[in-house]
């Protein structure tokens, strides 16, 4: 009797390690979780990537120089007495992005809003760090 090699067959459905393992490397991920950030003269504007997060669960603040957007969301159960429930995956997450802003800001006046899933966070600069024309002459 010849010795075969027995190998795992691939699952028709996924399991609770598939899930773990797909959701732990980033690069196999299909969640698009972004962060940017720029300046326009007047002010440091971030955009956080936050899809399907409602408003209500998004908290936005700023201490000193550093900038926090943090939230949660959880999927909801359903009704499943009118379902023949094959296979059901909740999903529940947190997250948290946090950046120190590249100027001094002015914390008293910043702004946030949501709009299709992406959360945009406007803050001053302070008046040191707005820029100032100067004014060029003829050396005499």
């Amino acid at each position: 009797m010849a010795i075969v090699r027995w190998t795992r067959p691939t699952p028709v459905w996924p399991s609770f390690l598939d899930d773990e393992l797909f959701n732990s490397w980033p690069q196999l991920s299909s969640e698009d979780k972004g962060l940017n950030i720029y300046e326009t003269d007047d002010s440091v504007v971030v955009e956080a990537s936050l899809p399907g997060i409602p408003e209500d669960n998004v908290e936005v603040t700023v201490e000193g120089n550093v900038l926090t957007i943090s939230g949660s969301f959880e999927e909801h159960e359903e009704d499943t007495k009118k379902k023949k429930v094959v296979y059901k995956s909740s999903r529940q997450s947190s997250f948290s992005y946090s950046t120190s802003l590249p100027r001094m800001v002015d914390s008293t006046k910043a702004t946030a809003e949501v709009k299709d899933g992406v959360v945009t966070v406007t803050v001053p600069l302070t008046e040191e760090e707005k820029p100032k024309k100067i004014t060029v002459t003829k050396r005499k």
